[in-house]
This record gives C-alpha cells, sequence and structure tokens, in this order.
C-alpha cells in the first residue's frame, strides 16, 4: 500500500499563502482536496472565513496580507472554473459553489463596518474574486444586485482607496449598452467631481468606452493631475478607435498632448496615441493627415509630423516619403494639402539636424529654375483673381489679397487692367434672371397641351374597345402609344413650370461692395509709380467709386486713401497728363514767347489740377455752412500760433483761399444748396458780413490784408449788395480818419 496523502488543514494553508514565493496554484489544489473529502462544509466555510478575517483586519498593504487575498481569490473561484473546465452537472456545480456564495455573502455582510481596513479589504476581495472568475462566468441575479448595490454605496465611501477598490469591483458589473446603467453613471460622475486622482485613474482604467462615457474620457486629458492626462490618452490609444472621434476632437487631443507641460504626457502621446492612429490607417501618414483639419490647423499637423520624424532614423524619413517624381517635384495631378505639408515639414526638420541632415534635404528640394517654373505664376494670378471676385470673400481679406495679387504682377499697365476688370465684376456681376415666357409662347403651349390630352382621351377609350374585343394585338400597340403620349405631356409640363433663365449683368452699389473696390484700388495705388501722374483709366474707377457715394464708412475711407496721397506723393500725381506732341513741341521751342506760353499752360493746369482735388474733397462734405463757420476760427488758431508751433509754419493766405473755393457756390452740389431753398443770401454772403465784422475790429491789424484779399475772391449775389455796402463804408471810413 502506498502512502497516505497528508490532508492539508486550513491553518497551514493560510499561513503557506503568507509566503511569498509559495505556488498558489499548488496550495490551491491541496486544499481543494481537503475540501472533496470534507463531509462537513459547513465547518469549512466557518473556519475558512475565522482565518481570512486576520487578514481582512489589516489596512496596510503588507505583502504578507497581499498575498493571502490573493490565494483567497484564486482558492474561492477554482471551483467554477474546474467545474466548467470538467463539464460537470448543474446540480454539482451548484452544491460546490456553496463555499463561492457563502464567501461572497460574508463580504457583502462586511462592507459597511466600521473599520475602514474591512471595507477596504471586502471591496478588494470582491474585486478579486469577480477578477478571477472567467469572462463567460454566470453568478446569481439576487447576488449580482447585491454586490452591485453594495459597491455603489462603497463608492461614496469616505476613504480613497474603498473607493478605489469600489470601482475596480464594479468594472465586470457595468454595462454600457444600458443608458440608465447606474454603474456608468456614477463613473461618469466620479470622473469629473471625485477629488482624488487616483479614484479619477481607476475609473479611467475601468470604464468601458461608449457614446455617453467618450467625452468624459476626452475630458480627462486636461486633468490637472499629470498622471490621470497620461492614463486618459493611453486608454483613447488603446480602448478608442478614431473614427468615434470627430476632428475637432482628434485636433484638439494632439493639440493638448503634444503641448502638455509634462514630457510624460507627451511621449505617451508620440509612442502610444499616435502610433495607434497610424496603425488604423495601416502606415499611411498622409492618410493620418487626411483625417486631420489639415488646411485650417496646421499648426497641429506640424507638431504631429516632427514628432513621428523624431521617433525614427532620418534616412527612413526620407525613403519612406515616395511623392516626389524625377524633378524632385510632388505632381500636379498628386497634389495635396496633406503631402505638401509633409514635404515641407521633412524638409524643415531635415535643415534643423545639422549636416547630416543637409546632406539627405539634397534628395528632397529641386532646382530652383524647376521649382520657380512649378509655382506656376499664371495659375496662381488667376486664383487670386477669382477669390477676389467672389461676392462671400470678406473685406478683412481683401487688402492682404490684392496685396499679394500685385506682388506677382510687375507691370504697372498689366496691374491696372487686372485691377479694372477685378472692379468691373464686382461692381456689375453675372446674375442669372428668371425670363418671362411671352404670351403666344404659351398659349401655343396650351394648345399642344389640349391636343395631347384630347389624343390620349381617344386612345384609351380605343384600348378598352380592344380589350373587350379581345384584340390584344391591337390593345399592345395603343398600350406603347398612350405611354408616348403621357411621356409628351409630363414634358410640356415640365417645360412650363420651368422659365427660361437669362444671364444678365446687374451694377451693385451697396457700402460693402464699394468699400472693397477702393480697398483693392488703394493697393494698387499704393505700388505703383505715379511720376506720370494718375492714368485716366484709374481716375475714372475713383471718380465712379469716391465721387457718387453716401456711406459714412465708405467715404471715411476713401478720403483717408486720398489725403494718404496728398502726404505721400504731393499735388503732382493728381495733374493731368499732357500728350506726347504737346510735350515734344515744348521741347522744340526756345523762343521767349513760347516759354511764356508754355508757363501760362502750365499754371492753368496746375489751378485745375488744384479746383479738381478741392472738388474731389468737397464732395465728401455734407454743408458748405460748416466751413463758413470755421473760417474765422480756424484762421485766428493759425494767426496766433507761436512761433515754436507747427501751424506757425502755414501758409495762412492759401488756407483762406482754399475754404473760400469750398464754399463757392458756383461749385456747390445742387442737393447741397440748402439755404437757397428758403432765403437769397449765398454761403459766401454770410461769410463775406463776417468778414467785414471782423476788419472793423481792428482795421489797422496785420490779418487785414488776407481778409481783403479774400473778400475780392467772394461770389456775392445781388441781394446782399445793401447791408455789405454799408460795412464797406463803415470801414472806409475808420480807415481815412
Amino acid at each position: 500500500m502506498g502512502v497516505k496523502k497528508r490532508v492539508l488543514q486550513i491553518k497551514e494553508a493560510f499561513q503557506l499563502a503568507q509566503k511569498p514565493h509559495h505556488n498558489h496554484a499548488k496550495l490551491v489544489v491541496d486544499l481543494k482536496s481537503t475540501y472533496n473529502q470534507l463531509e462537513d462544509k459547513e465547518d469549512f466555510h466557518e473556519k475558512f472565513i475565522h482565518f481570512l478575517k486576520y487578514a481582512m483586519i489589516i489596512y496596510k498593504r503588507e505583502p504578507a496580507v497581499e498575498q493571502v487575498i490573493d490565494f483567497v481569490a484564486k482558492f474561492v473561484t477554482s471551483f467554477y472554473q474546474m467545474e466548467k473546465e470538467d463539464g460537470s452537472e448543474e446540480g454539482e456545480e451548484d452544491e460546490d459553489n456553496l463555499l463561492l456564495n457563502y464567501v461572497f455573502n460574508f463580504l457583502l455582510k462586511s462592507h459597511n463596518a466600521n473599520s475602514h481596513a474591512v471595507r477596504f479589504r471586502t471591496c478588494q476581495l470582491v474585486n478579486k474574486i469577480l477578477g478571477n472568475m472567467p469572462e463567460n462566468a454566470q453568478i446569481d441575479d439576487d447576488l449580482f444586485d447585491k454586490i452591485n448595490e453594495a459597491m455603489l454605496i462603497r463608492l461614496k465611501d469616505k476613504f480613497s482607496n474603498v473607493r478605489i477598490q469600489a470601482v475596480l469591483a464594479l468594472s465586470r458589473l457595468q454595462d454600457p449598452k444600458d443608458e440608465n446603467c447606474p454603474v456608468v453613471n456614477i463613473y461618469n460622475t466620479l470622473l469629473e467631481n471625485d477629488s482624488n486622482s487616483e479614484v479619477r485613474r481607476a475609473v479611467l482604467s475601468c470604464i468601458a468606452p461608449s457614446a455617453r462615457t467618450l467625452p468624459k474620457i476626452v475630458g480627462r486629458t486636461m486633468d490637472v493631475k499629470e498622471a490621470v492626462r497620461k492614463l486618459a490618452y493611453e486608454v483613447l490609444a488603446e480602448k478608442v478607435h478614431m473614427r468615434a472621434l470627430s476632428i475637432a476632437q482628434r485636433v484638439k487631443l494632439l493639440q493638448q498632448g503634444l503641448n502638455d507641460r509634462s514630457d510624460a504626457v507627451k511621449e505617451v502621446m508620440k509612442k502610444k496615441l499616435l502610433q495607434a492612429w497610424l496603425r488604423l490607417t495601416e502606415g499611411d501618414v498622409l492618410e493620418l493627415l487626411h483625417r486631420l483639419d489639415v488646411e485650417n490647423c496646421p499648426e497641429v499637423a506640424i507638431s504631429v509630423l516632427n514628432a513621428m520624424f523624431s521617433l525614427s532614423p532620418l534616412h527612413d524619413s526620407v525613403q519612406n516619403f515616395k511623392n516626389l517624381d524625377s524633378r524632385k517635384l510632388i505632381p500636379l495631378e498628386n497634389l495635396t494639402p496633406e503631402n505638401v505639408l509633409y514635404w515641407r515639414c521633412l524638409c524643415e526638420y531635415l535643415k534643423s539636424k545639422g549636416e547630416e541632415g543637409e546632406n539627405l534635404l539634397e534628395q528632397m528640394l529641386p532646382e530652383p529654375a524647376i521649382y520657380a517654373d512649378y509655382l506656376l505664376r499664371k495659375h496662381l494670378l488667376v486664383t487670386l483673381q477669382k477669390i477676389l471676385i467672389l461676392p462671400a470673400t470678406s473685406t478683412a481679406l481683401t487688402s492682404l489679397l490684392a496685396e499679394r495679387l500685385l506682388g506677382i504682377v510687375k507691370d504697372d499697365d498689366r496691374r491696372i487692367q487686372i485691377i479694372a476688370e477685378i472692379v468691373s465684376e464686382v461692381r456689375e456681376p453675372i446674375v442669372t434672371v428668371d425670363q418671362p415666357v411671352e404670351a403666344a409662347e404659351i398659349r401655343k403651349r396650351e394648345l399642344k397641351l389640349a391636343e395631347i390630352k384630347v389624343k390620349l382621351f381617344e386612345a384609351r377609350e380605343a384600348l378598352e374597345e380592344c380589350i373587350t374585343l379581345q384584340d390584344f394585338n391591337k390593345a399592345s400597340v395603343l398600350k406603347e402609344k398612350i405611354t408616348e403620349l403621357e411621356h409628351n405631356k409630363n414634358d410640356l409640363i415640365k417645360a412650363a413650370e420651368q422659365s427660361e433663365i437669362k444671364e444678365m449683368r446687374v451694377e451693385k452699389n451697396d457700402p460693402e461692395t464699394l468699400l472693397k473696390c477702393l480697398m483693392v484700388c488703394y493697393e494698387l495705388l499704393k505700388i505703383m509709380s505715379l511720376s506720370k501722374g494718375v492714368d485716366p483709366t484709374i481716375k475714372e474707377i475713383i471718380e465712379s467709386l469716391v465721387l457718387q457715394i453716401d456711406n459714412i464708412k465708405v467715404k471715411l475711407s476713401a478720403l483717408k486713401a486720398i489725403f494718404d496721397q496728398l502726404m505721400l506723393f504731393g499735388i503732382e500725381p493728381f495733374k493731368a497728363r499732357r500728350g506726347s506732341d504737346s510735350q515734344s513741341e515744348d521741347a522744340q521751342i526756345r523762343t521767349e514767347n513760347c516759354e511764356e506760353e508754355s508757363e501760362t499752360k502750365e499754371e492753368e493746369e496746375e489751378t485745375a489740377t488744384v479746383h479738381s482735388l478741392l472738388q474731389l474733397l468737397s464732395g465728401f462734405l455734407d454743408s458748405e455752412e460748416c466751413f463758413e463757420e470755421a473760417y474765422l476760427p480756424t484762421l485766428q488758431t493759425l494767426l496766433n500760433a507761436p512761433a515754436t508751433s507747427p501751424l506757425a509754419e502755414i501758409d495762412v493766405s492759401n488756407v483762406s483761399e482754399l475754404l473760400v473755393d469750398l464754399t463757392r457756390p458756383s461749385g456747390m452740389k445742387p442737393q447741397s444748396k440748402k439755404s437757397q431753398d428758403y432765403q437769397d443770401l449765398t454761403v459766401h454772403d454770410s461769410l463775406a458780413m463776417k468778414i467785414c465784422n471782423e476788419i472793423l475790429m481792428d482795421p489797422a491789424a496785420p490779418d487785414v490784408r488776407i481778409y481783403a484779399k479774400a473778400l475780392n475772391s467772394l461770389e456775392l449775389s445781388s441781394s446782399s449788395t445793401e447791408n455789405l455796402l454799408v460795412l464797406l463804408n463803415e470801414i472806409l471810413e475808420v480807415v481815412y480818419k
């Protein structure tokens, strides 16, 4: 006879389980053998719980205690596993599961103990027992509900370690498909509101990603704790498909992660999340860039590419970019925002890597002449023109686009032509309008429709008759005829509903359109050479845009532009160009009389230029009375200015002439003559009275000469003569006393 095997006692098993290197699997088999030999299972259960209690009262994570907890979880669940493997009957399974149920019932009674150590070990054991059960394990519904309820209560425990173990225990009890799952709901709450970062980390490690939980997981990437942010990115890399995230979410995650203040988080982004997304695109970097918003957020894409380049050797990065042809250029048909950005970033990255990078950079860059031709200036020019013409293009972009467009074209005449075309297209766009159909055509269609309806009625009657007579051959022919007539009728009805569409140009005079045109013209004038004066085409555009506008914002913009040109170039560019024939004649004439005649012409030309400019400026001002009121205060301010003031350098006489010219009745626009609607006196009549009174105040003052000159320049009406004569006589009396 063989030696009888010694029976392992429960106490001895618990003592051996505390040793760090003892084989738990062998210990589980031996103690299970003891359990199977016993007839009184109840006694075993009680002793087992008795020895378990010694470990449950210790809160500190001692290695010996952790060993005992692991052993208990393995032993209790070993019955379930063995039964499944052996294919035991359900009755036997229920009998052997007595220990499992007994342990669970004990733990459920202990979860609300006063001792936080007991509460902690209870939740820990529930977690480990559930974790050791196989994936397809099933437990009683009533027991499931009790475990669920107890652990949900422990999630509100004041000790964070208890909450952590409760979170882990509930991991297998959550149902992400159930919208009302209490576990999922409280997980979401804990993720956002629990004050302990380790609890938030525990939830992140357990929560199942779903439509409800994904926003909460993404939100933890902005957690205050580095460890939580790091785990959040790991969860997204391992459990969440890239398609579950919107483009905006992907961009935001990359932007945050790659710029995180923690290097550990950056490493997770580079080595886990980015690599996971790259695997989903089968290693295609361009496809990954396509799933990001490269056009609107190039900065993020650049960070992504630099992160990827940093994880591989320089030579491999160059070899992996296979989009260049023999010219070292991307073929036009393959040109996309993604591969252009990849090309640019790779070149910049190589350049930053010193001598090794410079050598590899030569393989990536084309010859300058080839590259210049590749840029296709004409295509860029056409594209910019189209963008400027589009009604949707904002005025905020107009100046930048116009500046770029004019920078491409170097010839002034060509620039003028392009701007003229743009202004024409913007102000008079082609629109489609419904062309009304003539009455005769409508009548013709109605008659044709009526004729078809009559034929249809006759054909249907004939068809019924053929069916009655069972003449099916003729009936078949009639049916095809009816189908054809139906088609013709439907076509006529559709043609009547669809009115004729015609294209035509419609002029736009709204403030936005005028402002856009002015901004384009301003950019042209900024870079053009105006030494020969303003081109007639530009002059005509200015007249059509500036002198006919009433909107304050547009007026202000145009007025600023005019003064900018005056300050920058002076009055010379505003003079009209003289004909080449006249210039050649002037060059050939040498006599004094001809020179005097030439000087006279130049003076007349300058006078006409100044007059045109004054008219241009006065076109912006709504009331000549404003100038009348400002005349004396303006001159007195200039006359009394200290010698150190810049105002002292201004020619007061010229200012006086300017104000007189701006208020001249003969130059006023019809709509500006408000005062003449209800009285005979003009602005100059009123101004003359004020000047005379000013002279009378101090006839010996030095500024009287300027006032007297202004009086000679005024255009006076006949109705003011009587009053003015009285004042003039008074002046003469004072002067000649």
